[in-house]
């Protein structure tokens, strides 16, 4: 299906990388855990100086290869028995001659099965992965994973991000395990980089090379079961990934991760995209202090304002978010007890501007206001009955999901 670009949104249709293919109703047990903060790194996989020649490659590879895991997906299926029945359409009447067998099957029991494949990689010492989370998004699937060296360990699924696709795992073992570091910069057009991971979740160790092919976009990802998500802000690349490929390093030249591999365009070749590595980091971080995603929340439901959203609500403005509640009574558009209802924020309020950003349809709400921590005061300008004014607002830890 081909998008439909916006004036302010350009739409991609992509699929994510997962290779699984599920037969059963899946549950995984969340443990406890005591994490080594992300500060605390003095088993960091050493990486060489950063290269520009294709001749680096391999020593960064090599360097970098130990910290990134196969994900294996396994789930208890029904084992189907295929057998005859004898039938006939006239009740023997005219003797046996006029039956014939009729194929049946029927269940006779379940066993665990693989059923899919990811990729993954080691963020700290002490077994914590991160991973998509569209790669373990079934609760009662059993999760491993198996390293470059052959090792298996099994996964406990830590947290599954709401908002992204983005997962962390624990795997309990001999420590240290080698482990990958996020980028501190940003990428850069045209930068040369390096992906890894568990291709068509056959061919574990795979690599391809390419260069950062675009920044910023945001696209809709959909995967094999109908599933949508948008995902903004992320990384294109030319380097070849494919399904099983999701939830692997996107490395730049220094060895250091820049993105984590999520989707890529079917209708397109050589365009696939990655999670920014700020983004993901921020998430881990998270997980590791308080062992649970943690970010802020100001509690609106939002529809964001265009041209065409303007003319068919005979809005006074083309840019802002309109405070608007959903169809159900369970939607309301300010969420009661949060940081807009304690603000005084009412359905049909515009939101033109956060902490003195425009919302102009470039970067949605909801990613801005991941950037601020829980705790900031943010004022925010807002368009009431024709009228401008300034409300502030505290920014709360969003209710777990």
């Amino acid at each position: 299906m081909e998008p439909t670009p916006s004036p302010t949104l350009r739409t991609i249709l992509v699929s994510i990388l997962t290779s699984s293919i599920v037969t059963a109703t899946l549950v995984y047990a969340l443990v406890n855990t005591e994490p080594v903060l992300p500060t605390d790194r003095p088993d960091s996989v050493t990486t060489p100086p950063i290269a520009t020649e294709a001749a680096a490659v391999p020593d960064i590879v090599a360097s970098t290869i130990p910290a990134v895991v196969s994900v294996a997906i396994s789930a208890d299926v029904p084992i189907i028995e295929r057998y005859y029945q004898e039938f006939s359409p006239f009740g023997g009447f005219f003797g046996r001659d006029f039956g014939f067998s009729v194929p049946r099957e029927r269940q006779i029991g379940t066993e665990e099965r693989e059923i899919g494949g990811g990729s993954g990689f080691f963020v700290s010492s002490d077994g914590f992965i991160i991973t998509n989370r569209h790669v373990v998004e079934f609760e009662d699937a059993n999760y491993s994973i198996v390293t470059n060296d052959g090792d298996s360990f099994d996964a406990t699924v830590v947290a599954r991000d709401s908002m992204l696709d983005i997962a962390v795992l624990k795997v309990e073992g001999t420590e240290p395990f080698p482990f990958l570091t996020f980028s501190d910069s940003s990428a850069r057009l045209g930068e040369p980089v390096i992906a890894i991971g568990n291709a068509l979740a056959e061919f574990p160790n795979t690599v391809s090379t390419g260069v950062v092919s675009g920044l910023s976009r945001n696209i809709v990802a959909t995967g094999g079961r109908g599933m949508l998500e948008s995902l903004e802000g992320v990384i294109q690349t030319d380097a070849a990934i494919n399904r099983g490929n999701s939830g692997g390093p996107l490395l730049n030249f220094s060895g250091e991760v820049i993105g984590v591999n999520v989707a890529v365009a079917g209708g397109g070749e050589n365009i696939g995209f990655a999670l920014p590595a700020d983004v993901v980091a921020d998430v881990f971080t998270s997980v590791a202090e308080f062992g649970e995603i943690v970010r802020p929340f100001i509690g609106v439901r939002y529809l964001q304002i265009n041209e065409a959203v303007a003319d068919a609500n005979q809005l006074p403005v083309e840019y802002g978010v309109l405070v608007i509640g959903g169809e159900s009574p369970a939607e309301p558009a300010v969420v009661p007890d949060s940081p807009a209802d304690r603000a005084g924020l009412r359905e049909n309020d515009i939101i033109l501007e956060f902490d003195g950003v425009r919302l102009d349809g470039e970067q949605s709400l909801g990613s801005i206001v991941r950037e601020y921590d829980v705790g900031e005061t943010i004022p925010l300008t807002v368009l009431r009955d024709g009228e401008e004014r300034t409300v502030t607002l505290t920014l709360e830890r969003a209710p777990s999901q």
